[in-house]
């Protein structure tokens, strides 16, 4: 992924599954295996929606944070 699409993802604080691995240039299985793993916490809005922290994603994927 460019830093410029990068940049523009860092705005928000929570990701659903699929952007994740568009961040990160994954497929959407191993954003879920990185969540069994504990790689990732999801975080579960309702029964359908689960979100995963930017914060954690920097931390744990070395993603440059954007102020």
């Amino acid at each position: 992924m460019r830093k410029e699409e990068v940049n523009s993802f860092q705005t928000k604080k929570m990701y659903r599954a699929k952007e994740v691995a568009q961040l990160l240039g994954i497929g959407l299985s191993t954003v879920w295996l990185f969540a069994k793993q504990g790689k990732l916490t999801p975080k579960k809005l309702s029964e359908k929606v689960t979100v995963f922290s930017i914060d954690e994603i920097n931390k744990n994927f070395g993603l440059e944070v954007v102020a």
